[in-house]
């Protein structure tokens, strides 16, 4: 009010002024002072302030447009659409540029520069910017190499293939990946507390979508970078193939089963004949251990192939199997793969039925196992039915790996799409049921990146990792009927600091007789000190670096347990004895937590789903 009254006064005393030429310039500059002195900012800064409203609309609006064609895009890589996929992507590029340019106004940039609200204006113009450079420099380069590659082919087969495409490609996903860490690496840097929640949510979503593709193109370079030379690209490779046996478990799956060479030459696949872990004998001296593994697991990790796995820790099983191999056999393997039966079904969902045909097979299967095995029924057949109606052990272990041998032939062969056997390894990947080693360092320091490498420390495993693993003790093939599940629980100790407790359920499914409708060879026949039909188990319980494993819980009820320590990770291991249909719970509390991230668990992959194990729950900040 009080600036209207001044300018009214000015504008009074501009009556008085002569209507003489110089009188009439100094009105004109008097006028323009009166306006900028009174409404004339005002006005300028609504218009500001709707013209930068327009910008924001718009680069909200071609932002989220482009975030609505990603899962089209998705669609159409897996459907194998190169031709929509391009189109797709070049759309998006439309309307990430246009958010840029949008960004990128004067005017935006100068508000960009205002104390307090301008940092809100430079966070949203980096988003755009960063979109679009993941648009130009990631997707569009990543859809050209795509539709340069033939998935159909790439796969290892009998006949072979060219992996030169795939070679060739490298280079540009390295880039694009590059490119795409690089926008990732800008957001991240963007303080989230200056901004106002408007700005600073929709930031810290799409921080975190950039950082998993960061990871997948990341996972994606690195794949293309040692592929080739893994599939023979250069010089054949051999890798000793381990089908792990889940009804007798170990801590990374299940007891070595079936042993076979896998053999790569530039892509082309043949498996070996096959032979058992028994066949491998004892090792005398032991193969050289870890002595803190030694500790925990005792030298039967050294001395039976059955027993390499007792460890969770993937690249020490794979290099001690890999000594004993070349010890008993004479050949030498370049690395170890292991997949599980469970992870052979998802092959078998991709190839279809596989119809068994080598006669000893056939001639064994006439007991009533099935001639034609499928996703449905391999791990029924496999980890029980086999047992029911083969009464001798080397005739089990004959039918096992000549079940591998059929799928593996029927991989050769060509059967089955790309997209699901592709579908399929990844699904068994994640789920722990596929495990890679490489004996050639610089392959092995690309897969421990990654949880493929089955590593209990390094880069593969997360800040707050838990990990729970299970070790038969019955000497038997019983876990087929135990079902457990695995539980992370936060808590809050006496002084504040944070605690987890990991909370461990196993239920012996099988029926009341089991002693005596199961076969000796699944019950053990109480050889081991195991009554028949009960299942004893080791739960090996490993916390996050720097932790301690501070009590032990049965149903309850505090209980001694064997403490260690495994690459500065604490290590909990107990015992507990199940009857049929006996159901008992086991709980080790970790204390000292000095992560600040939330936990993530391990398991070991057994004959149950995944889905049945129960994720991280939270019900205490422990006052952070």
């Amino acid at each position: 009010m009080a600036e209207t009254q001044d300018t009214s006064a000015n504008i009074a005393q501009f009556g008085t002024l002569r209507r003489s030429k110089s009188g009439r310039k100094s009105l004109r500059r008097r006028l323009v002072v009166a306006l900028a002195s009174s409404g004339g900012i005002s006005l300028i800064a609504v218009s500001g302030a709707a013209w930068l409203g327009s910008k924001a609309s718009e680069i909200n609006s071609e932002l989220t447009t482009a975030a609505h064609l990603i899962p089209s895009l998705k669609e159409e890589i897996a459907a194998n659409n190169a031709v929509g996929a391009a189109a797709t992507v070049n759309e998006l590029l439309i309307h990430t540029a246009t958010a840029k340019q949008a960004a990128d106004d004067p005017l935006w940039t100068l508000a960009s520069t205002l104390p307090g609200l301008g940092s809100n204006f430079s966070a949203v113009a980096e988003v755009a910017r960063s979109a679009d450079d993941v648009a130009n420099l990631g997707l569009a380069p990543l859809v050209k190499v795509y539709s340069s590659l033939n998935w159909e082919t790439l796969l290892p087969s009998a006949s072979g293939t060219d992996l030169e495409p795939l070679r060739s490609a490298s280079p540009r996903i390295s880039g694009a990946a590059h490119a795409v860490r690089l926008s990732a690496d800008r957001l991240r840097q963007i303080d989230t507390t200056k901004l106002v929640p408007q700005v600073a949510d929709p930031l810290t979503t799409a921080r975190d979508q950039l950082q998993d593709l960061t990871g997948a193109l990341d996972a994606a370079a690195n794949a293309s970078n040692i592929a080739p030379g893994m599939l023979g690209a250069q010089t054949p490779r051999n890798y000793l193939l381990i089908i792990q046996n889940n009804a007798e478990t170990r801590a990374s799956g299940g007891i070595p089963g079936a042993l076979a060479v896998l053999s790569l030459d530039k892509g082309s696949l043949t498996l070996g004949s096959q032979s058992s872990a028994s066949d491998i004998g004892i090792m005398s001296p032991i193969v050289p251990l870890d002595p803190q593994q030694q500790q925990i697991y005792s030298g039967r990790m050294g001395k039976f192939m059955q027993d390499v796995n007792l460890t969770p820790d993937f690249p020490t099983a794979a290099s001690t199997a890999q000594a004993m191999w070349e010890r008993k056999s004479g050949q030498r393997v370049d690395g170890v793969i292991s997949i599980d039966p469970v992870a052979l079904g998802y092959i078998l969902d991709a190839t279809g039925p596989v119809r068994i045909t080598n006669p000893e097979l056939v001639e064994l299967a006439s007991v009533g196992l099935p001639t034609e095995l499928s996703g449905k029924n391999v791990v029924q057949t496999l980890l029980s039915d086999v047992y029911a109606k083969i009464d001798r052990p080397a005739l089990q272990d004959v039918y096992f790996a000549g079940v591998a041998q059929e799928i593996f032939a029927a991989l050769s062969n060509g059967k089955g799409n790309a997209k699901g056997l592709i579908e399929g390894l990844t699904r068994g990947t994640n789920e722990g049921r596929v495990l890679v080693w490489s004996g050639v360092p610089a392959e092995q320091s690309v897969i421990a990146k990654y949880a493929v490498s089955g590593s209990i420390a390094g880069p593969s495993v997360a800040p707050a990792q838990f990990g729970v693993y299970f070790n038969d003790g019955t000497g038997a093939k019983m876990d087929y009927h135990v079902k457990r599940t695995v539980q992370l629980v936060k808590e809050c100790a006496q002084y504040g600091y944070k605690q987890t407790t990991v909370r461990v359920t196993s239920t012996n499914t099988a029926s009341a007789d089991a002693a005596t409708s199961l076969p000796a060879y699944v019950t053990g026949g109480g050889a081991f000190g195991v009554p028949a039909g009960s299942v004893q188990t080791n739960i090996v319980a490993y916390g996050p670096v720097q932790a301690n494993v501070e009590t032990a819980k049965v149903d309850g009820q505090r209980t001694d347990f064997a403490p260690y320590v495994h690459s500065n990770r604490p290590v909990g291991v107990l015992a507990i004895r199940l009857a049929p249909g006996e159901s008992r719970t086991v709980e080790f509390t970790f204390g000292k937590i000095v992560q600040h991230t939330e936990p993530t668990v391990v398991v070991t992959p057994t004959v149950q789903a995944v889905k049945d194990v129960i994720l991280p729950t939270k019900n205490s900040s422990c006052g952070q």
